[in-house]
């Protein structure tokens, strides 16, 4: 029988590159037991929290200590809050090397390079008695605008760009973006600014009520109270540091 040469020349699959958002889960000990009555604890409101998110395991604040860690247990405590640890990063090579054993990746310590922003076109015009210097930025890339209501469950991600909501973002929805967050309407959910490692991205909106926000990996949840002077009023998040910082506009 013959077979047609374009589909024996076909491949049956691509490799591409991709990004992911992934939560990260920075240990300050390595007693699981520990981790796991605080993880308890702060989950208890909200056992719903995770949907399954892929977690990074952060080991930069217990590299230095000497106790091993219990990655196994670990991995099946994180798999009971539905979460999917895969990968780990800034501990030890003692630490690297117990978590690979239990088929945890290694990442990079620093976080995804942005891509250089494309330089200034700047034209200069010289006449006979003055010099003229016309600066135009070269143009950004467009934002993602979204314009209808966002319900439980749903996630928006705005990759390379800034996302603008035009609608409420309900709790238990998520706003991702590799930029800035601008939420015109109730932020009731989740939003994640700078999603590749922009420290310098910040969140708007005009109603501050969120589930959770963060800002390159650093993360904020409705464990610890908003001030009343911005809860529910118009406010951005910016870092300072490592410090996420609420203010009013």
């Amino acid at each position: 029988m013959a077979i047609d040469t374009a589909v024996q020349n076909r491949s049956s699959f691509d490799l591409k590159s991709a990004s992911l958002p992934v939560a990260a889960v920075m240990l300050k000990s390595t007693d699981v037991g520990v981790l796991a009555a605080e993880l308890a604890q702060r989950l208890a409101d909200d056992p719903d929290f995770f949907d399954n998110d892929p977690v990074l395991i952060d080991l930069t604040g217990v590299r230095d200590e000497p106790k091993p860690i219990d990655f196994a247990a670990l991995a099946h405590l994180l798999h009971q809050h539905r979460t999917v640890p895969v990968a780990v990063r800034g501990g030890s090579t003692a630490q690297m090397a117990a978590a690979h054993s239990v088929g945890l990746v290694a990442a990079s310590d620093a976080p995804p390079a942005r891509p250089p922003a494309p330089p200034e076109v700047r034209e200069i015009i010289h006449e006979v008695v003055h010099e003229v210097e016309v600066v135009r930025p070269a143009p950004r890339v467009p934002a993602v605008v979204v314009d209808k209501p966002l319900r439980s469950g749903q996630q928006v991600y705005a990759r390379g760009a800034d996302l603008v909501v035009l609608a409420m973002v309900s709790f238990g929805a998520e706003v991702i973006a590799d930029g800035n967050i601008h939420v015109y309407a109730p932020l009731r959910g989740r939003a994640i600014a700078g999603a590749r490692g922009d420290t310098g991205a910040r969140i708007f909106t005009t109603c501050m009520d969120p589930q959770l926000i963060s800002i390159a990996g650093i993360y904020r949840t409705t464990e610890v109270a908003i001030a009343a002077e911005v809860v529910g009023k118009p406010a951005q998040v910016r870092l300072d540091g490592e410090k996420l910082l609420i203010e009013p506009l």
